[in-house]
């Protein structure tokens, strides 16, 4: 046997999954078909608080802890009115859970800085072998074993393929496994801000029609404070911002923010993406499991897709022992474990979209008045908050 795990793909979900693997002693090795050169990732992402056991246990954590910045609100702004002024601001904090000493709701970290962290964490683990500009090729399932067939044109034998190479899975794909796709002619615009007002650790997402506009919080950049942000629109509108002059990008920016962290300023190149749902119609075959975006696809609403990948690793490292890993029960049990929550998840966060996004009248004073009676009653808030941080 060549290694006991074989994982494709190496964004963070891959490289987050090797690191946790081949510190529980687990022999793994990781193809990634970027080459170690390949362009940054400017996006950010947000770690939840049940994320960080995970990290810790794995020895990830110490990596990322230097570059992390603390949520410790979740705000939710309806700007649904006449003109794109906030409304309605509903605060969910996690001192709820433990008074002004209790742990952030999350951390949010850049992309690229996870990315460098994971590589170093890698570098420590002599269990762990790190294929790039090498991907995944094709797959012959054996009972003991999956033959994997690389780019380079290398055969393994492993006993374990976890398929985390994202939306488009070849290894998906190899087993002829279907996904189900929900689509919303949305774009996500992701670039970095700096702006007046402090963002003193809130996560702010602001609803208007279109999608939310979310800033979530970064160090300061150049002496400003500064903040991540997903901005999602229809996809007509997302191209013509992008292609606005920077400070007019910027105006349009501080307006759609409804003004609450003052005036925006554009501090990094903008890139956009497709927003879409997705979920694979089966997320564990013979001696192969997927994780991650190559099992399901969320729009970036409540930090969900990160963290929802991370309660994939979690079940398979709960589920997996020397003796049983890549076993038929042993994937049995992932699915029956894990397949539930995706659907109820990506169900929760599709309506959470579509709610967004409307735009007449009726339907923004819908959604007004739902987040103030959510808000309000304090046993629906916290409950919310818990299975925003992936409470089971």
């Amino acid at each position: 046997m060549d290694s006991d795990l074989l994982i494709a793909g190496g964004g963070i979900a891959g490289l987050t999954a090797a690191a946790t693997f081949g510190a529980a002693g687990f022999t793994v090795t990781l193809v990634d078909p970027a080459p170690a050169d390949a362009a940054p990732d400017r996006r950010s992402t947000a770690f939840l608080q049940p994320a960080r056991a995970l990290l810790e246990e794995a020895g990830i954590w110490a990596h990322l802890a230097p570059h992390a910045t603390p949520l410790r609100v979740m705000r939710i702004v309806d700007a649904g009115g006449a003109e794109p002024l906030a409304r309605i601001v509903a605060d969910f904090d996690s001192a709820e859970f433990g008074g002004e000493a209790a742990e952030p709701f999350g951390w949010n970290i850049p992309n690229a800085l996870i990315r460098e962290a994971l590589l170093g964490r890698l570098a420590e683990l002599p269990t762990v072998t790190l294929r790039q500009g090498t991907g995944f090729a094709g797959v012959t399932p054996r009972d003991a074993e999956a033959l994997v067939r690389l780019s380079d044109s290398t055969r393994l034998a492993t006993r374990l393929l976890i398929g985390a190479d994202g939306r488009n899975s070849a290894v998906r794909e190899a087993y002829g496994i279907g996904v189900h796709t929900f689509r919303y002619g949305q774009k996500a615009l992701v670039f970095t801000v700096t702006h007046e007002r402090p963002h003193d650790e809130v996560s702010t997402e602001i609803h208007r029609a279109g999608g939310p506009f979310t800033l979530v919080p970064l160090p300061d950049h150049e002496g400003r404070p500064a903040s991540a942000v997903v901005w999602m629109e229809r996809a007509e509108e997302a191209l013509r911002l992008a292609a606005l002059p920077d400070a007019a990008f910027s105006a349009a920016a501080t307006t759609r923010s409804a003004g609450v962290l003052g005036e925006l300023t554009l501090a990094s190149p903008r890139q956009a993406w497709p927003i879409i749902a997705q979920r694979a119609e089966a997320i564990a075959e013979k001696r192969m499991a997927l994780m991650a975006e190559a099992a399901h696809v969320v729009p970036p609403i409540g930090a969900q897709g990160l963290n929802m990948s991370l309660a994939d690793l979690r079940a398979l490292l709960e589920l997996a022992t020397p003796e049983g890993l890549g076993s038929a029960e042993m994937l049995s049990a992932y699915a029956r474990r894990r397949e539930p929550d995706i659907r109820t998840r990506l169900l929760g966060i599709d309506a959470l979209n579509r709610a967004a996004i409307a735009g007449l009248p009726p339907l923004r004073d819908l959604r007004a008045a739902a987040l103030r009676a959510l808000h309000g009653a304090t046993p629906v808030r916290r409950g919310l908050m818990q299975l925003g941080l992936g409470a089971r």
